[in-house]
């Protein structure tokens, strides 16, 4: 029992560690390498928790961590790859955000649509395409889209103008080859503001339409 605590205490503190150096938000292969120590950190203390002695748990735990370190890179090699190629794609027209587990592509909502308005720009719809060439491209992964409002106006009609442009967007990604299965539309209205809604800068920021890629497992 000492054995398998220490161990486990060890690849506990060898993952905090090592993952702290790597939210470099310049590093291209953070997710990468976050990936593989978290996978492999996961992997050694499901072999700790499998072997029947001291000498079992430790090869166990090498094993352990030599798979789940090789899923874990695989997985943020993914979305590493995916964010530079859409940010070489989208240019200024679109946030992006890698948190390491999903990517959160936001569009705001004055470029997207005028004013009290769910319709489509047609420019703008270019982006949406080239965002669901790559939803295509990565295909073991599902998308939702959040619609998301200022707090001018009504609450209730601002809730409804989210999800009427959430789904808006899903039908032209949808319209562009993205199976509806793998794709959830919904909207937050005024819920969930990024900005200082008393200011026009703010409110500006806080109207969005946020397509979010997860991968799937």
């Amino acid at each position: 029992m000492i054995a398998r605590t220490s161990l486990a205490f060890a690849t506990v503190a060898l993952v905090g560690v090592s993952a702290c150096t790597m939210t470099d938000p310049n590093n291209p292969n953070r997710n990468t390498q976050t990936g593989a120590v978290v996978g492999a950190g996961l992997g050694a203390l499901v072999g700790i928790a499998s072997g029947d002695n001291v000498e079992e748990r430790r090869r166990n735990a090498i094993l352990g961590a030599a798979i789940g370190g090789g899923l874990g890179a695989v997985g943020g090699a993914s979305l590493d790859k995916q964010e530079a190629e859409l940010r070489s794609q989208l240019g200024n027209q679109a946030s992006i955000v890698n948190t390491g587990e999903q990517l959160i592509v936001t569009m705001p909502q004055d470029i997207l649509f005028a004013t009290d308005s769910a319709t489509l720009t047609g420019a703008l719809q270019n982006d949406l395409f080239t965002v669901a060439r790559s939803i295509n491209a990565y295909p073991n992964t599902t998308v939702q889209v959040v619609g998301h409002t200022d707090n001018t106006g009504a609450a209730s009609y601002n809730q409804q103008l989210s999800v009427r442009r959430a789904q808006a967007v899903t039908s032209v990604l949808i319209n562009a080859g993205v199976p509806a299965n793998r794709i959830q539309a919904f909207g937050r209205g005024e819920d969930a503001p990024v900005a200082d809604n008393l200011t026009p800068t703010g409110r500006a920021q806080n109207r969005r339409v946020e397509i979010v890629i997860i991968p799937n497992g």
